[in-house]
């Protein structure tokens, strides 16, 4: 566990708050985070928090500490001790203010509202409190008392759980920006602009914060969530998927792509409980269940489902499904979504959401056909909307704004200038490479980089393919060791810090908006464009060319190790 100051001093004054911190101390998982005596100011108000604790995956809890026995009598607090008793300030108004300020003063200092779930608490620990005991602003599970003061991990947890404001737990790399901020830390730094790992650590928590989409529609039983670009679909998608194992249902977890589907498998193997009976492609559960392996794409859109159908009807309950959930499922034929529903306990009715993003329909084989996902005669998808991107920085984001519709808004940081490298088109694959290696020579990890093309693939990308190694390519990409080689086809629903957008051209210009709005929106902190300016405009249209016309110009060739 670590602390705040490194050795905290208590005075002679403060035994009460020093038993509190002992006991907080012997009963907190390692990786929480204790701060004693916060000093807050918010505007003129002075403000101190006894104790404060960071609990990752929880959230977090400011607790003011009474020594001596505390009473109320007629709404004033009093203090008794050995020099008698005397009136007090409720500590309630106490811990509440300085809850306040700390959200505030937190605010300004991250510059974006603090929304992990933040509890204001009292501590009495040489007070007995009745179980029943509460008054207005103060419910009892509000208040440690001398028996809950010994053992009060569990019951900080369920206050800040229950009684805590805030829309979602407290991340750990969230945690640790505060734990910095907290510390106050000199280094004599020159005021550096926030970093890219800051940067994307902000996303991750504002990511999380669409928890509260999960819950406030937990009674609806069929959700098709449609959202753009970075507005964080799969990261709700795989919450779904662990809120409904833990429930004791047998959850199928789908998606199209084999790296989006080995992405989705490699978080959910993690999980200590329950986990989905299925996670990945769509065409894997179905070989999975004894369906036999054909080739042509008319035989995966049509046979293969017709064949699950059939299947479906002798299945087993045991085998059945209670909830099917699929992400990026603008990507699945409408016959998939027949077939999935068939191997379901209730295929009329049972529980399914979709999460999509309709302006990335980059295959359009089904004419779009699979947005209207409502299957059964009775059961009705119930339309949710994610309009915010989380997962870009503006600057990102605001060059592939007008690829994902009126309502689109971005919500990360500004982040670093969108860089442009113009070449022709034949030129672009070399340019791109060169490019990786000026970037590395930056100083950016090469496991940062993924140089994604928009026709032919890359000649790294190539030896993969036909060597049939696909997957080791997926492999050593979610490993994470090394620059990464692919096409923004099979690139949907990933990320990387940077991205290299090779426009080496486009085998159908109908799709290639699609791929386009695909392409620019899978970097997280920089981009690079490469390419001739005119097929650019010719695919993505002038509101793109203007978009593109805010990038910074790069010299690539200019870059300097070190």
């Amino acid at each position: 566990m670590r602390f705040i100051p490194e050795e905290p001093h208590f005075t002679e004054g403060q035994s009460a708050e020093r038993s509190v911190w002992e006991a907080l101390n012997r009963t907190l998982p390692d990786d929480a985070v204790l701060a004693h005596s916060v000093q807050l100011r918010d505007g003129r108000a002075e403000h101190e928090i006894d104790i404060l604790v960071l609990w990752p995956g929880v959230g977090m809890a400011a607790i003011e500490v009474k020594g001596g026995r505390i009473s109320v009598e007629n709404g004033q607090w009093l203090q008794s001790d050995r020099g008698g008793s005397h009136k007090i300030q409720s500590p309630v108004v106490q811990s509440q203010s300085s809850h306040h300020a700390l959200k505030n003063w937190l605010g300004r200092q991250l510059g974006t509202p603090l929304t992990s779930r933040f509890a204001y608490m009292v501590a009495f620990p040489y007070t007995s409190v009745p179980k029943e005991w509460g008054m207005a602003g103060c419910p009892r599970t509000l208040v440690l008392d001398d028996r809950q003061c010994e053992s009060p991990a569990e019951l900080v947890r369920r206050a800040i759980e229950t009684e805590g404001g805030g829309a979602s737990p407290l991340a750990t790399a969230f945690m640790e920006r505060i734990e910095r901020q907290l510390a106050g830390s000199l280094d004599g730094g020159t005021g550096a602009p926030v970093s890219p790992r800051e940067d994307e650590d902000t996303q991750d928590h504002l990511t999380e914060r669409q928890a509260v989409l999960l819950q406030a529609t937990r009674s609806l039983t069929r959700v098709r969530f449609t959202g753009g670009a970075g507005s964080g679909k799969t990261w709700l998608a795989v919450e779904k998927a662990r809120m409904l194992s833990k429930q004791g249902k047998r959850v199928g977890l789908f998606c199209y792509n084999k790296g989006l589907g080995q992405y989705l498998q490699d978080r959910v193997s993690s999980w200590r409980q329950a986990k989905p009976i299925f996670t990945g492609e769509f065409h894997e559960y179905v070989r999975q269940l004894g369906v036999p392996d054909g080739k042509g794409q008319d035989y995966f859109d049509v046979e293969m489902p017709r064949l699950l159908r059939e299947m479906a009807g002798t299945m087993p309950a045991h085998q059945r499904l209670d909830a099917v959930i699929v992400d990026e499922a603008q990507d699945f034929a409408p016959l998939w979504w027949e077939a999935l529903l068939a191997c379901t306990a209730d295929p009329e009715n049972g529980e399914v959401y979709a999460f999509m993003d309709d302006r990335q329909d980059v295959y359009k084989r089904w004419g779009g056909l699979t947005a209207d996902l409502n299957q059964g005669p009775t059961a009705t998808f119930v339309p949710i909307h994610i309009d915010e991107n989380l997962r870009n920085t503006r600057k990102i984001a605001e060059t592939f704004k007008p690829f994902a519709g009126e309502h689109f808004t971005p919500r990360g940081s500004t982040g670093l200038p969108v860089r442009r490298v113009h070449c022709s088109t034949d030129e672009a694959l070399d340019v791109a490479g060169d490019c990786v290696e000026a970037l590395i020579d930056e100083g950016w990890a090469n496991n940062q980089i993924a140089l994604l093309t928009t026709k032919e693939r890359h000649p790294v990308h190539l030896d993969y393919f036909d060597r049939g190694a696909t997957e080791e390519y997926w492999r050593e990409f979610h490993a994470g060791d090394a620059e990464f080689y692919g096409h923004v086809l099979g690139f949907k629903g990933l990320e990387r810090s940077v991205v290299i957008l090779c426009v080496n051209g486009f085998k159908d210009m109908a799709r290639a908006a699609e791929q386009l709005y695909v392409g620019l929106s899978r970097a997280r902190s920089l981009l690079v464009v490469v390419g001739d300016s005119e097929l650019l405009e010719e695919a993505g249209g002038r509101e793109l060319k203007h978009s593109l016309a805010r990038a910074e110009a790069w010299d690539y060739s200019l870059a300097v190790p070190g």
